[in-house]
């Protein structure tokens, strides 16, 4: 029988309760970390959106979600089931195939209870330090330092297991450092309204790119996606009147206008970027 260990897992979205779920089934000590208040990761929308739009400056405030107020998941509920906790079994207000973010976090949460995982859980509890210990044993142990609003404090693990995501920090890697109007990454995206009247360039050409677009082209002048998929089909939607496909970006310039390596050029007011 494996020896019960004290194991320390950072984050409480879906891996950290997964984590923890299958830990806790092997008889170990699990302490799960969560600097937010509730579970859920990046499944808790949050209308906030950060200081620097493009998600650069180091010393902002960073927001912690990435989702947009409409987002539904791409995968159907069937899919998206754990092994002996079915999703489909589980119909909130929503009873789409494909739900939207709300269920999903409704779902997480029965989850947890089910599983009485969230008394596992220190909220508002952030990890700042983790590091080996070597021991005479041979047998390492990791030291764990968090705080509180209230206090801080170190405590010794026998494993860690990190479980913070990647969605934290926006991907851009087209910076335009001559651009005089607006830039923003999707990170930053809530909902189209920002967008309204105004003729927008969206770098990227993935499953959100596309999404926002769709979204922003009801209220948008005109919405243009760049990509430098080769193959993309450069011209006019065909769902929308208002949307066109274009290759990469060639050059822009300070006047607010964006040149196309296809040869086509718009003047414009957003320069969206949805790179992951």
């Amino acid at each position: 029988m494996t020896a019960s260990l004290k194991v320390a897992v950072i984050g409480a979205g879906v891996a950290g309760l997964t984590a923890a779920r299958e830990l806790q089934r092997e008889s170990h000590q699990v302490v799960v970390f969560e600097k937010s208040h509730r579970l859920g990761g990046t499944w808790v929308y949050d209308p906030r959106v950060e200081s620097d739009l493009l998600g650069i400056d180091p010393t902002r405030d960073v927001v912690h979600g990435s989702l947009y107020k409409s987002l539904r998941t791409n995968s159907p509920r069937q899919l998206m089931s754990f092994a002996d906790f079915k999703f489909e079994e589980k119909i909130y207000d929503d009873h789409s195939i494909n739900p939207g973010h709300e269920e999903v976090l409704k779902f997480l949460e029965d989850f947890a209870t089910c599983f009485k995982l969230t008394e596992l859980i220190r909220f508002n509890t952030v990890v700042t330090r983790v590091e080996v210990v070597d021991a005479d044993s041979g047998i390492n142990s990791f030291v764990v330092e968090w705080k509180t609003n209230e206090a801080s404090s170190i405590e010794v693990f026998d494993a860690v297991v990190v479980c913070n995501g990647h969605n934290t920090q926006p991907l851009c890697d087209i910076r335009i450092e001559t651009w005089s109007k607006k830039q923003m990454h999707s990170h930053n995206y809530r909902d189209s309204e920002p967008f309204r009247d105004q003729i927008v360039v969206v770098i990227g050409s993935g499953p959100s790119a596309i999404d926002i677009s769709r979204e922003i082209a009801a209220v948008a002048k005109e919405v243009h996606l760049s990509s430098r998929s080769p193959r993309v089909k450069v011209g006019k939607s065909e769902k929308f009147q208002n949307m066109w496909q274009h290759s990469k970006i060639l050059k822009t310039k300070g006047d607010g206008m964006v040149i196309f390596q296809d040869g086509l050029s718009v003047e414009t007011d957003i320069i969206f970027h949805c790179t992951g």
